[in-house]
């Protein structure tokens, strides 16, 4: 490859995922140096809830191993569950999820974790906005003739474009490595230095929230 396309690849391939049993959102952007986001490819892999628990987790496991083989993404960023939702909400959450990390562990992906408040604040500037809302922004953000549907394929894109943002500081100084979100918790991220823009200030206060447990409904909530 010469030096010409080298320069035009993408810094990072990311991977989005939206975890939900009847609906699992994945999407797919490439974010190059100067945090430019483009789609990659953005879908959904729906389940019945009539067929067997095994059945719809290997479902959902397959269509994330297809993608990851395909699409090689260098990290996958997927929605923190929480558990302030209903039990049944939380379990079938849980159930996608998991097979989902274990699908980009057994590639060796790396895998980040975002709280669905971080995700809102990190495309709208408000941690509590709503599907509506981080649709329209995804769509801007990306340059998309039309906003994805259903909403769970626009939560994960919108969880791709938190993580390439986050980790590389969004270009203004605001560093965003030292707090990478995990099932665990998260470290609070510190601003490098002042004139952080009203996304940003929104986005440290969803991180400040998460922390505490008072994260507001998911992106991606089912």
């Amino acid at each position: 490859m010469g030096s010409a396309a080298r320069a035009q690849a993408p810094e990072q391939v990311i991977l989005g995922v939206d975890p939900g049993l009847t609906r699992c959102g994945f999407g797919v952007v490439d974010m190059d140096a100067t945090r430019k986001a483009s789609l990659v490819r953005v879908g959904v892999a729906g389940t019945q809830a009539a067929d067997s628990l095994d059945a719809r987790v290997l479902h959902i496991q397959e269509h994330a191993l297809a993608w990851m083989r395909e699409l090689r993404p260098d990290v996958m960023a997927i929605e923190r569950v929480f558990a302030q939702e209903s039990v049944n909400t939380v379990i079938g959450t849980a159930h996608a999820s998991g097979v989902v990390i274990a699908a980009a562990a057994s590639l060796g992906i790396p895998v980040a974790w975002h709280t669905p408040s971080e995700a809102k604040a990190a495309v709208t500037g408000d941690g509590r906005a709503d599907k509506a809302s981080v649709g329209r922004m995804v769509t801007r953000i990306l340059g998309l003739e039309a906003m994805p549907r259903p909403a769970d394929a626009a939560d994960a894109l919108a969880l791709a474009i938190c993580h390439g943002w986050r980790s590389g500081g969004l270009g203004t100084g605001y560093d965003m490595t030292a707090g990478v979100q995990t099932h665990q918790g998260s470290i609070p991220a510190r601003a490098t230095r002042t004139g952080l823009t009203p996304a940003q200030r929104a986005w440290r206060e969803a991180e400040r929230s998460g922390r505490r447990g008072a994260g507001s409904g998911g992106v991606g909530r089912r």
